[in-house]
């Protein structure tokens, strides 16, 4: 056969070939199969997972990808069938077939959209979310306590909300309402709490009229944990995973996460180790686990970090698991410390969901987790806490400098070592004493009542040294002498069993005026109602910020980050009364 006819019967059959998909893909008419336009079996098997997963995480933020299911792929669609084949009696044509095979398969790409190269089986990735992303909570509501006496949540001492706060005041925007977690407010501040005499934490409870709202009372329960000097903490095995993708390239994030990490080894004892992992294009190990005593040759690993290409946080993530697992224990401290701007936009790991369940086993196994966020623009809020939610671990955001000393140096021994694990509160209000009442924050760690006394249900962690503050405003009926009974469950670090305290809260122990609450209370509650009214919770409506600037300022005794408060608070209001006086809607985010 000559080369001219082996050309003609190749461009034949690449025709017919082509033909026949366009018929096949174009028109039901033309053979189009059922499952391509409603949706392969395995497709609808993918739908009900994702719907199932989604359901089980009621008690954590979503996250804002887990909304949209996955464009088709080609994978999911029916292969093509052809009728015709290329000869087989010719030997010239056999040695052609490989060629008119891959001709063909490039035709078959092209008509349907896709590229010519061999398609994967995995799905494509889900679309990602652009901007500065937080997850939205609803607040909770009030409750009539003939409905339900009860309410439990897990507490938390992640302070990243509060930050970001600060961040956008100082870069003359409001706060998105959605970025406004009360109890990581309040939780920001130190209050003087006595320490525990006996067991891991003291708890505290104090109660006083509402400076909001009339008639009503606020109540406060507070938690502090045992202090740790720097001879008494366990030995520490830390993995800093460090974000040095391209995003990451401006001064007040790979620049300012680098100072952190010196902060952080400047803290920890000689027998601590530490070892730094990165992700940007693609993952490496940039130092293995090195003694704190050789901070020469840790800080010229963190000063050759430089960045460059996308994010692969996923399997970056998954790579300093690896290494922290190496040294988990009973009795040390094996922790995961990321630092990022939160982007994630290439790897297999993408989701938070397939994040932690890529490294689900190294958590059972006692790794714990913190983020540490950077930079805006782009910064992934949502991500992160949940991130550090169910990686047993703390979550902040670090805005600056002196943030970073905060958390790496006045807060070193809290970041690093838990004391007590899946710390449960429930209060049980008297319904004598008490017509209703809501917990103010805390929405993203509510625990079903009955799970209160199930260990096998997840909860928060309260590090060395760590206040955990919670308000409730509750109205109470006038009759009744036991207000509520506070009770608090909680597991030792590696312990697998809760032991349980119960506290009561009597009529007496509430203050008559709110002038004679002391001044860690009065500062709460001004911060948690600035929180309230920011968020737009409906219950908040008619608070003022006056109010609350005037108890603030009034409640700082000298304390700076309290007075920083003051002066933050002043700067909203002022623009707020601006944006009044220009005829622009109070609820703009800039001023």
């Amino acid at each position: 056969m000559s080369k001219a006819l082996l050309f003609t019967v190749i461009a034949a059959v690449l025709l017919v070939g082509a033909f026949l998909m366009f018929a096949r893909t174009a028109s039901p008419q033309f053979g189009a199969r059922a499952q391509a336009l409603a949706g392969s079996a395995e497709m609808t098997s993918k739908s009900e997972s994702r719907d199932l997963m989604q359901k089980g995480m009621k008690n954590f933020a979503p996250s804002d990808e887990a909304d949209a299911l996955p464009a088709p792929t080609l994978a999911d669609a029916p292969s093509p069938s052809y009728e015709q084949s290329p000869p087989q009696d010719s030997e010239e044509l056999g040695r052609a077939a490989p060629v008119l095979e891959k001709k063909r398969q490039e035709v078959i790409q092209i008509i349907k959209g896709g590229t010519s190269q061999p398609m994967a089986a995995t799905p494509s990735p889900e679309p990602l979310p652009t901007g500065n992303t937080h997850a939205a909570e609803r607040p909770n509501p009030f409750t009539l306590t003939s409905e339900d006496a009860f309410s439990t949540f897990a507490v938390d001492v992640d302070t990243a909300s509060y930050a970001l706060f600060r961040r956008y005041v100082n870069e003359g925007s409001l706060p998105p309402r959605d970025s406004v977690r009360v109890e990581e407010w309040v939780n920001y501040f130190k209050y003087r709490l006595p320490a525990p005499t006996k067991g891991d934490f003291h708890v505290d409870l104090e109660g006083t009229p509402s400076p909001f709202t009339q008639g009503r009372h606020l109540l406060k329960v507070g938690l502090q944990g045992r202090r740790l000097g720097r001879s008494e903490r366990k030995q520490t095995h830390l993995v800093f995973l460090v974000d040095t993708s391209g995003s990451m390239d401006s001064p007040d994030r790979l620049p300012l996460a680098q100072r952190s990490i010196k902060l952080a080894v400047d803290g920890l004892n000689e027998t601590d180790t530490v070892a730094i992992t990165t992700y940007a294009g693609n993952v490496r190990e940039v130092l293995p686990p090195t003694p704190a005593s050789k901070r020469k040759q840790i800080f010229a690993a963190v000063d050759s970090l430089s960045s460059g290409g996308g994010t692969a946080m996923g399997d970056g993530l998954k790579l300093a698991y690896q290494q922290a697992v190496k040294n988990a224990g009973a009795n040390v401290v094996s922790r995961v410390i990321v630092l990022t701007d939160g982007d994630t936009n290439i790897g297999r790991f993408r989701r938070a969901d397939d994040m932690l369940e890529s490294v689900r086993g190294f958590v059972q196994e006692g790794v714990t987790l913190s983020t540490i966020g950077f930079g805006m623009g782009n910064y992934r809020d949502d991500l992160m806490e949940r991130l550090a939610n169910k990686g047993n671990g703390n979550c902040f955001y670090i805005d600056s400098e002196k943030e970073a000393r905060r958390v790496f140096q006045e807060q070193l021994a809290g970041v690093l070592e838990i004391i007590a694990k899946d710390v449960k509160v429930q209060v049980e209000f008297d319904k004598a004493a008490v017509r209703g009442y809501r917990l103010v924050g805390y929405e993203n760690r509510a625990i079903a009542d009955q799970d209160f006394r199930n260990d096998k249900v997840d909860a928060g962690e309260i590090g060395a040294g760590h206040t955990v503050t919670a308000l409730y405003e509750v109205e109470l009926t006038g009759a009744g002498a036991k207000v509520a009974t506070v009770r608090v469950r909680a597991k030792a670090p590696s312990g697998t069993e809760a032991a349980e305290q119960s506290f009561s809260v009597s009529r007496e122990q509430l203050r008559g005026k709110l002038a004679e609450a002391s001044s860690d209370m009065r500062f709460a509650t001004a911060v948690a109602g600035t929180a309230d009214i920011l968020r737009g919770a409906p219950q908040a409506s008619d608070w003022s910020l006056a109010v609350a600037e005037d108890l603030a300022q009034k409640a700082t005794d000298g304390m700076e980050d309290r007075e920083e408060f003051v002066s933050l608070l002043r700067r909203v209001r002022e623009a707020k009364m601006m944006n009044i006086s220009s005829g622009r809607t109070p609820r703009g985010k800039t001023y």
